[in-house]
Parts: structure tokens; C-alpha cells; sequence
């Protein structure tokens, strides 16, 4: 078990170091930052599991947007296949090829946007779950809010952590 004087001296360091990023922001980031906040969240950082969970928070991000990926890029290929054999279908007929294009690639417009609409719903789903996960384990500056300027604040604050997690904490 660590002493008082080692705790002390990580509270401090972490109460520096978070006021020291905060003060990086522009200043409507600043202002949603006040001190008692950045107290609150390095006080709870002397628990390191909330590095451990906002790492595996991470990960499963960075999976899931690869995911969200490769699925943009099938639906565009399966369309790309479409077209070639649209054209392949209308090779001998260019005023039929060219209306039909022309109506392929209205309906593929309308199509991808509302496939990019969904992957930005899962997107914004995974958002809410990350939200709900830090504040049950009960991080400071976290609960859900679809209110984009305080996502950006829990993007900041969520940063601060991630860099936090690379230091070298005094001993």
C-alpha cells in the first residue's frame, strides 16, 4: 500500500499536469474545465483502472471505426460492381446506357447517404456507451450528453487521460 506523501505527490503531479493541458484549450474549453473538476478527475486517477479502462475504451474505438470502414468501402464496391454491369447491360444502346446511369448514380447518391447516416448512428451509439461506461466507473467530467460542445469537453478530458497514461508518475 502507498503512503500518504507518495499519493500526495501524484495528486499534485496529476492536478499540474491536467491544468497544464486545460490551459492549452481555447478558452470556451477552458471555462467548462474549472478547477474542482480537474481535482475530482486526478483525484480519481490515483486509481489507475480508469487508465485501463479508457485504453480498452480506445482500442474497441479504433475497431470499430476500422469496421465501419471496410463496410463503407464493400457498399461502394457491391455499387461499383452494379454500375459495371448496368453498362455492360446497356453497351449497345448508349441513350438507354445514359439514362439508366443517370438514374443509377441518383440512386447510389441517395443510397451511400443514408449509409453513411447509419455508420454515423453506430458512431454516435458507441459515443453514448463510452459515456455511460466512464461515468459508472465514476470519472469525473462524464455522463451522456449528445450536446456536441460538451462531447468535445469529454474528447479533451478523455485526451488528457490518454496522455496521463503515458507519463511517468513520481514515485
Amino acid at each position: 500500500m502507498e503512503d500518504a506523501q507518495v499519493l500526495q505527490k501524484k495528486l499534485y503531479f496529476l492536478v499540474e499536469q491536467l491544468q497544464n493541458m486545460a490551459g492549452e484549450l481555447p478558452p470556451k474549453y477552458q471555462m467548462r474545465l474549472p478547477y474542482e473538476l480537474l481535482s475530482s478527475l486526478a483525484n480519481c486517477l490515483l486509481n489507475e483502472t480508469v487508465f485501463e479502462i479508457v485504453k480498452g475504451l480506445l482500442e474497441i474505438q479504433h475497431v470499430t471505426e476500422q469496421h465501419l470502414f471496410q463496410q463503407r468501402l464493400q457498399f461502394i464496391n457491391a455499387k461499383k460492381q452494379e454500375e459495371q454491369e448496368l453498362l455492360k447491360k446497356y453497351e449497345t444502346n448508349s441513350d438507354k446506357k445514359i439514362e439508366a446511369l443517370q438514374k443509377f448514380m441518383i440512386e447510389q447518391k441517395q443510397e451511400l447517404k443514408e449509409f453513411d447516416m447509419k455508420l454515423v448512428l453506430e458512431l454516435d451509439r458507441k459515443v453514448t456507451n463510452q459515456q455511460d461506461i466512464l461515468e459508472q466507473a465514476g470519472v469525473p467530467g462524464f455522463y451522456r450528453t449528445s450536446n456536441p460542445l460538451e462531447i468535445k469537453v469529454q474528447m479533451h478530458l478523455l485526451d488528457f487521460l490518454l496522455r496521463l497514461s503515458q507519463m511517468q508518475m513520481p514515485v
